[in-house]
């Protein structure tokens, strides 16, 4: 066993997982783990679909919502699904517009994990009575991947 929680991520031990861990206070102080991916030799894609994902607007400092879906071909490590809910609840108490999330999101995620592949998906609800939907993706989807539609709706009001 390590002697550090640094040094026993690093070697792909969960800090979080079958833990008491609360909610970071920001992105920036958000830890996210990487575990070996337990499949290095096989393609396939893994998605994870955050529904009810929230910021806060960097000029009123209201709440915004949003549906994101995260898409990716893992390369060597898979992120931990717990520290990933933790990083996306730390955006709770973080003012930005929904460019900079969505994007600051994928970017981060594929900066830290280093996959084949990954695209994120923000479908914002509406401020200002106009929804804005932000796409990020890492580069061209690799040969033979398949990567189903994200399936959100366009935002449609009360219907």
């Amino acid at each position: 066993m390590s002697d550090t929680p640094d040094q026993e991520a690093a070697a792909g031990a969960p800090r979080f997982l079958g833990q008491s861990s609360p909610l970071p206070a920001s992105p920036q102080e958000a830890a996210l783990d990487y575990v070996p991916n337990p499949r290095t030799g096989s393609l396939y894609t893994v998605r994870f679909s955050a529904p009810e994902f929230t910021s806060l607007c960097p000029v009123t400092g209201q709440p915004d919502f949003a549906h994101l879906v995260i898409d990716y071909a893992p390369g060597e490590t898979i992120v931990e699904s717990k520290s990933l809910k933790l990083f996306l609840g730390s955006f709770r108490n973080h003012c930005g517009f929904h460019e900079d999330v969505t994007v600051g999101i994928g970017q981060r995620l594929f900066d830290e994990m280093a996959p084949k592949w990954l695209r994120i998906g923000g479908y914002w609800y509406p401020r200002g009575g106009i929804p804005i939907d932000v796409f990020w993706q890492s580069g061209p989807v690799p040969e033979g991947l398949w990567v189903p539609e994200q399936g959100v709706q366009n935002y449609r009001g009360r219907g």
